[in-house]
């Protein structure tokens, strides 16, 4: 009974301890709120910038500058612009250079391999198998950060496709509304958001730093790597040589882009039943001829039997 009103005391005592801790740090706020008004908004230390700053460019980026300087002297410069090419078509340009790249891929590739060496050795395989494993774990480490770059820039392809008819439908009634063709890509990039949007954020970013558009059109339909937006710039550039009216050649390359989303979604569509074939081969049909002729080789086997 004792010991139940000695704990009752406890819990009492914390509660009241804890409600005038929020008392007071509720006044502090009110303190500071009405000091921010008077005076105006502190501005944040160099330390809480830092903090403010994702995991990854606090702690790992770092890293991966360090390590990436011992590994500078191994990258010849035809792999280096090879890896430069993967990463602006996945779109993360601005969060990994090259050489961490390659630091990524090195570090990958020893962990898979340790990683497959100890799963094997708890298992109790033979030393054969595990430096297969080892192995095994070193390539796809190794292809890992491969496989994610090329997943990103097929995803980033895709979206472009998908969103490119919309935003030449947003062009071409801005250019007939009276705007200039900049203007005009200015409007798409307030009124959109996504890689697309990005991508003529940057192209803008180049023309008012003084590059010519043609160059600036080229380079943005060499970053993408897509079909329709290549065709795009291709016309555009035309029609800026020729002087040609840029909203009929809007309109043009937009019927004709949502002509071929359309022809390519009748083709997966045709393709459709050919990968189907497989799983029906497979699976599918085995299970069939077990209902259907299970019961007739049950019976067959027992008519032998006697």
């Amino acid at each position: 009974m004792l010991a139940f009103i000695i704990a009752i005391v406890f819990v009492e005592a914390f509660l009241l301890i804890l409600v005038l801790y929020n008392f007071s740090l509720k006044e502090r706020r009110e303190v500071e709120k009405r000091v921010t008004e008077i005076v105006g908004q502190r501005t944040p230390t160099v330390r809480e910038y830092e903090l403010k700053a994702p995991f990854y460019q606090r702690m790992i980026k770092p890293l991966l500058v360090k390590l990436s300087s011992h590994v500078a002297k191994m990258l010849p410069a035809e792999k280096e612009a090879m890896l430069v090419k993967k990463i602006t078509s996945a779109g993360i340009s601005e969060k990994i250079a090259p050489r961490e790249l390659l630091v990524i891929k090195y570090l990958a590739a020893g962990g898979a391999a340790v990683l497959f060496w100890t799963i094997s050795e708890i298992i109790g395989k033979n030393p054969v198998q595990v430096i297969l494993m080892g192995c095994a774990g070193l390539g796809l480490g190794w292809l890992l950060p491969d496989f994610y770059l090329n997943r990103k820039d097929a995803a980033r392809k895709q979206e472009i496709e998908k969103t490119l008819p919309d935003v030449l439908d947003l062009l071409t009634v801005s250019v007939e509304a009276g705007l200039g063709f900049d203007g005009a890509l200015m409007k798409v990039v307030e009124k959109t958001k996504g890689v697309l949007s990005g991508e003529f954020t940057v192209m803008l970013q180049e023309i008012k730093m003084g590059r010519p558009r043609i160059e600036a059109l080229r380079d943005m339909s060499r970053r993408a790597d897509v079909d329709d937006l290549s065709t795009f710039t291709g016309s555009v550039i035309l029609a800026d040589q020729l002087g040609i009216s840029i909203g009929n050649i809007l309109r043009l390359q937009s019927e004709q882009i949502r002509l071929k989303r359309r022809q390519r979604a009748e083709e997966m569509a045709m393709k459709a039943p050919v990968k189907i074939l497989i799983p029906m081969v497979l699976f599918i049909f085995p299970a069939i001829f077990v209902i259907l002729l299970g019961p007739a080789v049950i019976q067959i086997t027992n008519i032998f039997t006697k």
